[in-house]
């Protein structure tokens, strides 16, 4: 039976209202819970969860396919961004939720998350779908389809029947985390989960993914501000030039990646300072998985609104063995935020030091981008030009 573009409309708005009654139910039960004085962390759990693993997933795949379609196809090009705005800011307020340690404040940033995607929601059933059903070119099924494929998981890891034994024993770990934290031993748990994304977070991303979420769950049972905390401070003090990493922009996944690429391209006794909007401490941990004894961590500010951290290599402590700068890979980074991610990458490179963009096209526009924002102030250099990937070190000029 063949689907229509009707038929495919009517598909994406079921799915949003599916979307809808699942947030708006798991917000219920975060708001039954501080009315009932109950420990309201499991319900937060619940939501937050639900967030990373449906809510955002399906934003990612509308950027990837349903949004380019508009832009090329509408009048509508500019209402994008402020969909993509929204994008950002429910995964913003869902991480934010995660700080909240009042029951009622967070029943309220609950309630509020789900109004703003049920609004969202409306914008896309209302404008953006009508709007490519009456241009008459767009295969809104096709769209569908490809939307589809976005949103499958990852092939897992043994064949036969199709079970993921790796998400089995992922999901064993998790629950015996979170019991290990309701007992009193969170830091343990932190500890555990933090060890298990360091194993998978190369080889299964969307596994890694789950564990990051159920990372901010766990670490608000931590009672101290950080592990370890005086094994990790820098006795260098914090140097005024060490470059700023925003990250507050930015998608949770995407947030780690540009941290990480930001430590990787460190020389030793050097740092920068991570800007965040709520308390990192599930990157603390994961940072303890990845690279023990290795970094320095020195919070300057800690909230209410703003956290600032900085993050260094400590002097003795050398980088890559072979000292190759790392790879900012973007190709799987929906097209409208690509550009957000490799700026912030650059903005909290050291001088002389660099990394290596990996596109799906020539990255040209963002030459000119660079030249307006950073005349003579950065490096542009081909290491491989197409036809299907390009690879540009980019590079921050020595002062």
């Amino acid at each position: 039976m063949t689907t229509t573009g009707t038929d495919a409309y009517e598909a994406i708005r079921a799915h949003h209202r599916a979307l809808g009654d699942g947030l708006t139910e798991r917000a219920n039960a975060v708001f039954r819970a501080a009315v009932d004085s109950r420990p309201h962390e499991p319900a937060v759990a619940d939501f937050v969860a639900y967030v990373g693993e449906e809510i955002l997933p399906h934003a990612a795949a509308e950027e990837k396919t349903i949004y380019p379609a508009v832009v090329a196809h509408t009048h509508l090009g500019n209402l994008i961004g402020e969909m993509i705005t929204e994008h950002a800011a429910l995964s913003m307020s869902a991480a934010r939720l995660t700080t909240l340690t009042g029951a009622v404040a967070a029943a309220d940033q609950a309630q509020e998350i789900a109004a703003l995607f049920a609004a969202h929601a409306a914008k896309e059933n209302d404008v953006l779908l009508p709007a490519l059903i009456a241009d008459g070119t767009v295969d809104l099924a096709e769209l569908l389809g490809q939307m589809h494929h976005n949103l499958e998981p990852a092939a897992p890891a043994s064949e036969g029947n199709g079970a993921d034994p790796q998400a089995a024993v992922l999901t064993l770990l998790l629950q015996a985390t979170g019991a290990l934290a309701r007992a009193g031993a969170a830091d343990l748990a932190c500890r555990i989960a933090a060890s298990a994304w360091a194993e998978i977070h190369e080889t299964r991303p969307d596994l890694a993914t789950k564990v990051t979420t159920a990372l901010h769950g766990l670490t608000r049972r931590v009672d101290s501000a950080a592990p370890d905390e005086a094994a990790h401070h820098c006795d260098c003090g914090h140097d005024a030039a060490d470059p700023e990493l925003d990250v507050r922009e930015l998608r949770p996944a995407q947030r780690h990646v540009a941290i990480f690429d930001a430590y990787i391209a460190l020389a030793p006794g050097t740092g920068f300072v991570l800007v965040n909007d709520h308390d990192p401490k599930p990157l603390r941990y994961q940072f303890e998985a990845e690279h023990a004894r290795e970094f320095t961590w020195d919070a300057l500010e800690s909230g209410p609104e703003v956290w600032r951290v900085r993050i260094g290599r400590p002097h003795g402590v050398a980088g890559n063995a072979s000292d190759e700068e790392p790879d900012l890979d973007v190709r799987q980074v929906a097209h409208f935020r690509r550009h957000d991610l490799i700026f912030t990458a650059y903005r909290a490179l050291q001088p002389g030091r660099g990394f290596v963009l990996v596109n799906d096209h020539d990255p040209k526009p963002l030459r000119y981008q660079f030249e307006a924002q950073y005349a003579g102030e950065y490096s542009w250099d081909y290491l491989e030009a197409g036809p299907k990937v390009w690879r540009v070190r980019v590079g921050r000029a020595l002062a």
